[in-house]
């Protein structure tokens, strides 16, 4: 079988709102009444990001590698575990070429963090911001999301083989 040069991946990850916790997505920590409840940080956008580096290298899913049955991924940082993941990926020869992404969220209005959220992910995965497209979605209040109970991101990654 011939070499794959590209190779494509998609995630998704979906979190309820909760009094009492951070509301951290992209590594931001945004200022808002509620976070996202989850046994880690539960930040959608990174666990989308993960699940669809995850799924471009056909390894398992991110509640596989990091199950929310084991204490030492309690509250952890989901960028550290993203930085990991990367780690994983490039062990089988590959480097991200570019993110495209959606968060879902009817409130708080994304826009505002998007910049810092790219320039944490881009040092974390060794890119240049304009690799990683970011947008902001809502539901027009349809169901959980447009009913500002739950939060979600959508994640696509192309990965190129590593040449010497």
């Amino acid at each position: 079988m011939a070499e794959q040069n590209y190779r494509i991946g998609i995630g998704y990850d979906i979190h309820r709102l909760s009094e009492g916790r951070e509301l951290i997505i992209g590594g931001v920590k945004i200022d808002y009444e509620k976070g996202l409840l989850g046994h880690s940080d539960a930040d959608v956008l990174v666990h989308a990001i993960i699940d669809a580096l995850l799924g471009a290298v056909a390894f398992d899913d991110i509640g596989t590698l990091f199950p929310d049955t084991d204490d030492r991924f309690k509250d952890a940082d989901s960028v550290l575990l993203l930085e990991k993941v990367y780690d994983k990926v490039r062990d089988e020869g590959y480097w991200i070429n570019n993110i495209d992404s959606n968060i879902i969220a009817e409130a708080p209005k994304m826009m505002p963090y998007i910049p810092k959220m790219k320039s944490i992910l881009a040092s974390v995965l060794g890119l240049s911001p304009t690799d990683i497209s970011i947008k902001a979605k809502t539901k027009e209040q349809l169901d959980s999301v447009g009913s500002k109970m739950a939060i979600e991101a959508h994640a696509i990654v192309l990965l190129e083989k590593i040449h010497d």
